[in-house]
């Protein structure tokens, strides 16, 4: 592994899962060496968390995450192809793509290009953590209101995208899949409606 991805794995929290680098089996070839040697962990604060292969307290399993029944199939085909493997504090995706790295918007779906691969992903991270994670307002949220639940991210009461301010009091603990089911129906009728049209925003289980 490059020396980005050595650092990030030194500096990030400890393991969700130890001793399971055998059933680390993972198409991608750095995402399965990234998991061998530390199997999903949460970074800056728990800004940032990588998915392990198991499922456990901390997280879902990679493979739960990237299933159509827990989030994905409420992004139509808008989350097809891609592998998602970590999240932002805001539950902002990251995936793969061709074996590039991109940022998945949960409230429109667009993609935008961090890197050529996982040691560029993670140079980006470690140059530029309080944007890339939103480092800054986890720590900032945690310190009001006490530690994150393991499987929660912030989300905006009123969408980034329709105005919502980037602010604590925009913000609103829930679990990581409940917000990405709710944000997906969000991305669809962006997607589906011309520009101007008005759409509908509903917090769904």
């Amino acid at each position: 592994m490059g020396k980005a991805i050595e650092k990030l794995l030194d500096i990030s929290g400890p393991a969700f899962i130890e001793g399971q680098s055998a059933r680390v089996a993972v198409e991608h070839p750095q995402l399965q060496s990234l998991l061998r040697r530390k199997n999903g962990f949460f970074a800056f604060e728990a800004a940032l968390r990588v998915f392990p292969t198991e499922a456990c307290g901390q997280s879902h399993s990679l493979s739960e995450w990237n299933s159509a029944g827990l989030w994905r199939s409420n992004y139509d085909e808008l989350a097809a192809g891609l592998l998602f493997f970590a999240e932002d504090i805001f539950g902002t995706q990251f995936c793969l793509k061709g074996g590039s790295v991109y940022t998945f918007d949960p409230e429109t779906a667009d993609l935008e290009l961090v890197g050529g691969d996982l040691e560029e992903w993670a140079e980006a991270i470690i140059a530029d953590y309080d944007l890339l994670t939103g480092y800054s307002f986890a720590h900032e949220w945690q310190s009001q209101s006490g530690t994150l639940a393991y499987r929660d991210r912030l989300m905006p009461k009123l969408p980034f995208v329709c105005g919502g301010e980037f602010d604590l009091s925009n913000l609103v603990a829930m679990d990581a899949a409940r917000s990405m089911r709710s944000r997906g129906n969000l991305a669809v009728q962006i997607h589906s409606l011309p520009d101007g049209a008005q759409v509908t925003f509903t917090i769904v289980d």
